[in-house]
């Protein structure tokens, strides 16, 4: 790659904007689908690759199969699992400064404009596929944005890591949450490339707790109910009996830095099934549903996981011959931090240099990876990215100008944020 000393990575970007949408069409198109959590050993290959071209000394991890045996549901365990990082070091440099995105994206349904969703057809500026927005997009910003800094000579300020880990879309605990924990990593930053867009800056977001809810019952003949316990009307009984919960949690408030109020939510029934030995005229002894509680940044995780079993226990009880049982899926913790560091006023003056108007500080509803090196590593962590439209749904894609102008916000941070 020649060095283009007279151009600024600003301008480089502008000029060669052909090899982001380039790449973005390579990664889109391979469908990293999780879970399973399919090919994830060719896309690692061609992001330790494409990190290498940049100029970073990239490696890439594989997860061992004990852990991913003891980790994953038995039918993913003929699906490895990698993270890949890389490292530039910056002569005189103190500080280090840590990218990170996942590259794995949801299943895909549904008719799309283009046909095949992993197709990255570019139409009316805008760049279509599963993963453009959620967050494929992002890799290709940060990726460019490396590619145009080393191209124009111009120098980081701080030591560089990028890392691009699996299982964001279940619960990273393989992916991010491994790296925080095994990988040889020393950031004193971090950026996790979504959570925040535009004008806006991510400072935390909520957290989540995924229940599954059993309702136990007793098999009867169809015309003889009476005989059985219904476990269908018994969770019916149930689920309204939450309706006073949801009121309950509306009450509660948190008001971001950019003004926006929260409030903690759940979400019922995302996943609903019956018990084996179903059939129309038979009294059914098994019913499940899930629980998707969205907890705010404020709130504390285990707090408000005994409260929600609390109520659950105590509802079932005033429905006659109720039995349950409630088994966590998993969980993802929440993050905030107000953002009076240095660092996020660096960011802030980035985005504003670029979109020319006044940054702001949201929190994200979604959760992302930002708590694992918030909570975890304990360092100043934002959220930005291109973002994009229609995320986990039909037709996902981002806006061409986003993916360069986040180029452009990450060179910039590169070479101006000395820590």
């Amino acid at each position: 790659m020649g060095t283009l000393r007279a151009v600024t990575p600003s301008a480089y970007i502008d000029l060669h904007s052909a090899d982001l949408l380039a790449r973005l069409q390579r990664l889109v198109g391979i469908s990293t689908v999780n879970p399973p959590g399919e090919n994830y050993d060719a896309i690692t290959a061609e992001l330790t690759r494409d990190l290498t071209a940049v100029g970073l000394r990239a490696r890439r991890f594989t997860i061992p199969r004990a852990l991913l045996r003891q980790t994953l549901p038995p039918a993913q365990h003929a699906f490895p699992r990698y993270n890949v990082l890389g490292k530039l070091a910056t002569p005189g440099a103190k500080k280090t400064l840590h990218f990170n995105a996942h590259y794995d994206v949801v299943p895909v349904s549904g008719n799309w404009r283009h046909g095949s969703p992993f197709s990255g057809a570019v139409e009316a500026g805008w760049i279509y596929g599963r993963g453009t927005a959620d967050m494929k997009g992002s890799i290709a910003s940060l990726l460019f944005a490396l590619q145009a800094v080393r191209a124009t000579g111009t120098a980081p300020r701080l030591n560089v890591e990028v890392s691009f880990t699996a299982d964001e879309e279940t619960d990273s605990v393989l992916g991010t949450g491994w790296l925080v924990a095994h990988a040889p990593i020393k950031p004193d930053y971090a950026v996790v490339m979504e959570g925040g867009e535009l004008n806006r800056v991510c400072c935390g977001h909520n957290g989540t707790l995924w229940l599954e809810v059993t309702v136990h019952g007793r098999a009867a003949h169809g015309s003889l109910p009476e005989r059985g316990i219904n476990a269908l009307e018994k969770m019916s009984a149930l689920v309204l009996a939450l309706g006073d919960y949801q009121r309950r949690l509306a009450r509660r408030t948190f008001v971001t830095p950019e003004g926006t109020t929260m409030r903690p939510t759940i979400n019922l029934g995302g996943e609903f099934s019956a018990g084996p030995g179903g059939k129309i005229n038979t009294v059914p002894a098994l019913a499940r549903f899930t629980i998707d509680r969205r907890i705010l940044a404020v709130e504390d995780q285990a707090a408000a996981e005994r409260e929600l079993r609390a109520f659950l226990a105590a509802a079932a009880r005033k429905i006659p011959q109720c039995k349950i049982s409630v088994a966590k899926i998993s969980e993802n913790f929440s993050c905030f931090s107000q953002p009076t560091h240095p660092f996020f006023t660096a960011m802030a003056d980035c985005v504003t240099r670029v979109r020319k108007q006044p940054t702001v500080f949201n929190v994200s509803s979604g959760f992302n990876d930002m708590h694992f090196f918030s909570h975890h590593l304990k360092i100043p962590t934002l959220g930005y990215g291109p973002g994009g439209e229609d995320f986990h749904a039909v037709n996902e894609r981002a806006k061409v100008k986003e993916l360069l102008a986040s180029a452009k916000i990450y060179a910039d941070l590169l070479t101006s944020f000395a820590g």
